[in-house]
């Protein structure tokens, strides 16, 4: 059979889209990491897929699936990409999108800057819902790993992250500090692993070690999981910018229960038909 995606990236996170409104197909573990793979198959860093709505308040349910066949419940870089995959497939012309994934709700919005904001839910810090093995909510949690102790923070996103403050994140241990922490037994789920430098008030610096992925050019989730946690220790204010490997982001955040928002690119690198 013949199935139709569309190459996208926001910020140099690449996507392979797919519609399944309009045409029907199952993928199983094998096939997406077959399909990853840069040298033989599309490459991408996620699989992400277009569905009807599960529930009649939203427009759509998304499914997202890591290079390694694993299903996720968020990615921000993603969602934008699927908004303008949305407008691009003509499967809506709103200016809001409400959609579903397996954790949760969002809302994608197109700005007039052609620019789409995602608002992706408050952050979740209770370790049972991390999830983290921890007996309670901590402001930093201690790992002990091969390369020494580290001080870290941890909150979903929708995803599992844990942060480290570094003071220079272009010299951090991100190959090798990354897997230690994200496979770490203490994160049954796994996690990503965010390393953060504060520029000032407005302005951060991150690199992402995404589970299933390793370190890619930007992290949308990543990006606001970095924000939340510098925001919580009082080093940044309420909308800054974000700066990843392979571009910048705005997140905004108001503290608590409130959702993050997460303003960015989205870009279509070529469409194109599978033989499968």
């Amino acid at each position: 059979m013949k199935l139709a995606f569309t190459k996208m990236h926001g910020l140099g996170n690449d996507f392979m889209m797919v519609d399944l409104i309009i045409q029907s197909f199952n993928f199983n573990p094998e096939q997406i990491k077959r399909l990853a793979d840069r040298n033989k198959g599309v490459g991408f860093d996620q699989l992400l897929t277009v569905e009807p709505p599960l529930d009649p308040e939203s427009d759509f349910h998304f499914r997202i699936y890591n290079a390694d066949g694993s299903e996720v419940g968020q990615c921000g870089n993603g969602m934008r990409c699927l908004a303008r995959f949305i407008r691009d497939q003509q499967l809506s012309w709103k200016h809001k999108i409400m959609g579903t994934t397996i954790t949760g709700k969002v809302r994608l919005e197109f700005e007039s800057s052609g620019l789409v904001t995602v608002q992706m839910g408050a952050p979740i810090f209770e370790p049972e819902k991390i999830p983290l093995n921890r007996p309670e909510k901590e402001d930093l949690y201690c790992f002990a790993t091969e390369l020494g102790d580290f001080q870290l923070s941890s909150l979903s996103m929708g995803n599992p992250h844990a942060l480290i403050f570094v003071d220079d994140v272009d010299q951090a241990p991100v190959e090798k500090l990354g897997p230690m922490i994200g496979q770490h037994d203490d994160f049954p789920e796994q996690t990503n692993v965010g390393f953060i430098q504060v520029i000032d008030r407005k302005h951060i610096k991150i690199r992402v070690f995404e589970r299933g992925s390793g370190e890619t050019l930007a992290c949308g989730s990543g990006a606001c999981a970095a924000m939340v946690a510098t925001r919580q220790a009082d080093l940044c204010e309420d909308n800054i910018r974000v700066d990843l490997p392979g571009g910048h982001l705005f997140i905004r955040w108001g503290g608590k229960t409130k959702s993050v928002s997460m303003t960015g690119p989205s870009t279509i690198v070529y469409r194109g038909q599978l033989s499968l």
